[in-house]
């Protein structure tokens, strides 16, 4: 690998590494290599030479990173994500596996010695580090694992099964979470963290997945029975609970650099098609319902470029973000919601000739599915938003929602724009539906929030102007579906009577 350079001016850094993908996204890996599993021989190699990883490592260890919260540095992690995904949104998501769920914990809460030398050889060697917590039966409900570890000669002995971790087979060093197993033979309820790296052996491939979409991305179930030294347990001043939470709060703060480099591409091919494409005599653009479509895509990206904004400046490695399950969850929700939506359009403009595993559009929409589910199924970080913005509002004292959004720092310059749409009372007694549908609401309006304060700073207000639109829309959509009446259930015994054929 190439000798790294700390001291590199960013946007000399940035331009190498966005010339490098360049490179290899029109040579070694096209739409049409990115239908094999996995990365072509030397693609990941020739990716790591430019040291993306680095804006993960503190300075002190040779990279990037600062951990003085002054310095701002996640704006260095946000804009390389922005620079791989533009290209490849599977890369940009193997890069955040490494850097949201490995390097920064590690920064965080691991031992010295133990940082100087994984640090060290991700600064010199290329090699990958993922995150396991997700279990066969024990998925969302991530506090019921069943992994469990005990402490015995050298080390800490740790049994279980995960899958579902990204890079599965291919990382190098794995943040393995287990319970303890107490003397009565059951597990304690807080969680802890490990660092695995391949030398302790021990983590088998059970199965390989053959995943929908990223597929540059290997997935699968894993059998572990390893040991792991003393010194590779993480150490947080807090709980188990606190730390697991600090990681995911962090983590999905940073989903908005991987959105916006795929926002930006897909908006870049939307408006190059429909300029070139003609139907009737005029081209796609000159259609108004094709203006309403490419309004939207242009409100995702201007959305994820505020979200970017503010998560620059409250996801440092030095702050503690387990308390942020508000923003977190917002962020992370309405910006995958977003990519999803987008890519929807994008296939939708290109028609037919889009709908290929091998085209950017079908690409774009099965690779942007996953990102609704994992790190928290959007429907549940939903329903978390509105528990845990009724909570914020009974401690207040103000019940009334409009009211209390607008005291709210998270949605105070929001709150007006929505306007008399929020003068309710929700009831602490409401269906999961309803808590889900005022979430949704809800985190757009703490996304509208964010894109109005990037209007304060000079962004470019036609774009300002067109977000708030699209996103005022969508939050009212959403809120007259949280105050509508009906009520609908499943017929679980409905074959009886339902053949159309009886009707003839």
């Amino acid at each position: 690998m190439s000798t790294p350079n700390p001291s590199e001016p960013f946007q000399d850094f940035i331009t190498r590494f966005e010339t490098r993908l360049r490179g290899l996204f029109s040579t070694s890996y096209t739409e049409k290599t990115a239908l094999t599993p996995g990365m072509p021989p030397g693609f990941i190699e020739a990716v790591l030479d430019t040291r993306p990883l680095s804006v993960f490592i503190p300075s002190s260890f040779g990279g990037r990173s600062q951990t003085e919260e002054k310095d701002q540095k996640v704006s260095e992690t946000l804009a390389m994500l922005e620079t791989a995904s533009y290209h490849s949104l599977p890369l940009s998501l193997t890069l955040g596996i490494n850097g949201a769920l490995f390097l920064q914990p590690l920064s965080r809460y691991g031992d010295p010695e133990v940082q100087k030398s994984v640090f060290s050889r991700f600064m010199t060697e290329p090699v990958l580090g993922g995150l396991m917590i997700t279990e066969p039966l024990f998925g969302s409900e991530a506090l019921q694992m069943q992994t469990r570890f005990s402490r015995g000669e050298g080390g800490f002995r740790i049994q279980g099964t995960k899958h579902w971790g990204g890079l599965t087979g291919q990382a190098d060093f794995w943040l393995l979470t287990a319970r303890g197993e107490t003397p009565r033979g059951d597990l304690e309820r807080s969680i802890s963290f490990f660092v695995w790296e391949r030398s302790f052996g021990g983590i088998t491939v059970e199965e390989r997945y053959n995943n929908l979409g990223l597929s540059m991305i290997p997935y699968g179930r894993n059998l572990i029975d390893t040991v792991i030294p003393e010194p590779n347990r993480l150490h947080s001043p807090g709980s188990g609970l606190v730390m697991l939470l600090d990681l995911l709060h962090r983590s999905r703060l940073q989903f908005p650099g991987m959105a916006l480099g795929f926002l930006r591409r897909l908006l870049d091919e939307a408006i190059e098609h429909t300029r070139n494409r003609h139907v009737g005599g005029r081209s796609l653009l000159q259609y108004d319902q094709v203006q309403e479509r490419l309004a939207k895509l242009q409100a995702f990206h201007t959305t994820a470029s505020a979200l970017c904004l503010y998560s620059s400046e409250v996801a440092s490695v030095s702050r503690d973000c387990s308390a942020d399950g508000i923003a977190a969850n917002a962020v992370k929700t309405v910006v995958t919601d977003m990519m999803h939506q987008g890519a929807q359009s994008l296939l939708q403009l290109f028609g037919a000739t889009g709908y290929r595993r091998d085209h950017i559009a079908g690409q774009a929409l099965v690779d942007s599915r996953p990102f609704q589910i994992f790190e928290g199924s959007n429907d549940i970080l939903y329903h978390q938003i509105t528990d845990a913005v009724l909570k914020s509002a009974a401690k207040s004292g103000e019940h009334q929602l409009g009211s209390f959004l607008k005291t709210f720092p998270l949605t105070a310059a929001a709150a007006p724009i929505v306007g008399q749409a929020l003068n309710f009372t929700p009831s602490p007694g409401m269906d999961q539906r309803k808590r889900v549908a005022l979430g949704r609401a809800l985190g757009r309006i703490v996304c509208l929030n964010q894109v109005l304060l990037l209007g304060d700073r000079g962004y470019r207000p036609d774009l300002i102007d067109n977000a708030g639109v699209i996103l005022k829309e969508e939050i009212m959509t959403l809120l007259a579906v949280y105050a509508g009446k009906t009520r609908t259930t499943v017929v679980e015994e409905y074959h009886q009577g339902s053949n159309w054929l009886d009707y003839l």
